[in-house]
């Protein structure tokens, strides 16, 4: 206490000496007060960052639980509340008419004493209520009605001259309320009051209010545990979904999440993860077939280009050491051997370039001309072969298609070369061309020879595939490439290419590409 009044007398010294050192001083504290202001600001902010870690790091079925049960806390403790002030305030109206009524009641006047056990109590008239006469003073000048067994009455407040009554509320020593009213005599000289306790009021409102907790409080148990275990049961897919996520992760990527009705949240998001996964699923599927075959291509195409390489190598070497072997048979093997390198490198130029997708000049093509001029060549290679050219629908219009006519002109010639070099010699094949389905055109190239195993059939068109793996490519001539190129080159115009064989029963190779449209080709006739 003396170094609180030591630093007040430290303050308030020196009279007008402190109003002239005000500006100064101030200037001075507001330095010394500005670094603490800082710190509080700094404090507040790390306090509400530090909440928010916690509330971030906090499960999420315990925040949806403690936000369901501060809200309803709220939502309780604000009704309770508000029934307990309007039970309160309704009584206090009823107690304030009461003693309205009372106190426009004029006090008859005492009757005839009378002996009985308690002579110094005056009779009840009005109830339980105190009514007594007040001088202009406040001083109690006669007690007209005393209740039975009641407190005492506290002391009143001086009445107020300026009104003919009114109502007030005292405080007795022990602490309870009182409600009065205060009416002044007909002549002017006395005030009649009426008083009664309102203990019993604060008691019911008390009992009121003791109820509303303990049936708050057994609401918010009994709900809590009825939140916890519909929100865990409602987060139950959740968990699901963070078990196959971690199974994904550790490389089961056929795990799926359990479904649930496609109506629910969960069900939807059920349904979208699922098909997310699928898609990752496809992708890595994808991604793992394409390496396998890029290392597969890799190998057959560094064994084929070896190939030649060692021929030319081999017969280089024979020149060298001056063999007795004739130098122009030697230098001609060494020309044919890169002659094939030259043409394996030109399919792999090809076909990377098709891998890339770049756009192809398109025109109308007619496919029957182009499937006549590879019958044509195919009869002069090999004039010991029936070769028929057929048209496989009954109308005798021009089968055309819009693509690139030497990149188709290349399927056609493929599919046959394919067709002599793999069939004995002597053996019959058909090209047929004609229009199915009203918008596709279908070249097939069907023959006789010794077929292919299913599996073979399904294989055929990938890069270096072999059906007979003791065959090598200098026996057929080819680079083992040309099946490859027409699945790429008719998949670039847009179309399809199947292969059908049973062994014993042949093969039939067809090619379906769309038609070109009657617009655009009769756009192309008046151009021409």
């Amino acid at each position: 206490m003396s170094s609180v009044r030591r630093v007040s007398d430290l303050l308030h010294a020196g009279g007008p000496g402190r109003d002239a050192g005000a500006k100064a001083g101030g200037s001075t504290r507001a330095r010394r007060w500005r670094p603490l202001s800082r710190a509080v600001g700094a404090l507040r902010l790390l306090s509400i960052r530090e909440l928010r870690r916690r509330a971030a790091r906090t499960p999420l079925w315990l925040r949806l639980v403690a936000g369901t049960l501060l809200l309803v806390t709220l939502a309780i403790a604000l009704t309770g509340g508000f029934a307990v002030q309007l039970l309160r305030g309704y009584l206090v109206d009823r107690v304030d008419g009461q003693l309205t009524a009372v106190g426009r009641r004029p006090a008859e006047p005492p009757p005839p004493f009378q002996a009985t056990g308690n002579a110094s109590r005056p009779p009840r008239q009005f109830g339980s209520f105190y009514i007594v006469l007040l001088d202009r003073n406040g001083a109690v000048v006669r007690t007209v009605q005393e209740p039975p067994n009641a407190d005492p009455l506290p002391a009143l407040p001086r009445p107020r001259q300026d009104r003919r009554q009114w109502l007030f509320t005292v405080e007795d020593p022990s602490g309870a309320l009182w409600r009065a009213i205060a009416v002044r005599e007909e002549d002017g000289t006395r005030f009649r009051v009426a008083a009664i306790s309102l203990a019993d009021i604060d008691g019911t409102v008390s009992r009121l209010a003791v109820i509303v907790l303990g049936v708050g409080l057994a609401v918010l148990v009994a709900l809590g545990i009825a939140c916890y275990w519909l929100v865990r049961r409602s987060l139950r897919p959740l968990g699901e979904i963070e078990r196959t996520a971690e199974a994904i992760a550790a490389g089961d990527l056929s795990r799926r999440v359990p479904l649930r009705h496609r109506r629910t949240e969960m069900g939807r998001l059920g349904r979208s993860i699922n098909g997310m996964l699928t898609q990752i699923e496809t992708a890595f599927r994808e991604r793992e077939a394409s390496q396998e075959r890029m290392r597969r291509f890799m190998a057959d195409a560094s064994h084929e280009l070896r190939t030649p390489l060692t021929s030319i190598r081999g017969f280089a070497e024979l020149y060298r050491q001056q063999s007795s072997q004739d130098p122009v048979v030697l230098l001609r093997r060494i020309e044919d051997q890169a002659v094939r390198m030259g043409l394996l490198v030109d399919d792999l130029l090809l076909l990377a370039r098709l891998d890339q997708q770049r756009p192809l000049e398109r025109r109308p093509v007619d496919v029957l001309s182009l499937a006549a001029g590879a019958v044509l060549d195919a009869q002069t290679l090999a004039p010991d072969r029936e070769i028929d050219l057929l048209r496989l629908d009954d109308s005798d219009e021009p089968v055309r298609v819009l693509g690139d006519e030497a990149r188709l002109r290349q399927v056609v010639g493929n599919l046959v070369s394919n067709a002599l070099r793999h069939t004995p010699a002597g053996t019959a094949f058909r090209v047929g061309v004609g229009i199915v389905s009203g918008s596709q055109a279908l070249i097939e190239v069907a023959d006789d020879g010794p077929g292919l195993a299913s599996g073979d059939a399904e294989r055929v068109f990938e890069r270096f595939y072999r059906a007979d793996p003791s065959r090598s490519r200098s026996d057929s001539g080819g680079t083992g490439l040309g099946l490859s190129i027409a699945a790429a080159l008719v998949q670039a115009h847009g179309g399809t290419i199947t292969a059908d064989s049973e062994p014993g029963r042949g093969a039939v190779f067809r090619v379906r590409l769309p038609v070109c449209p009657p617009r655009r080709e009769a756009t192309d006739e008046r151009l021409g």
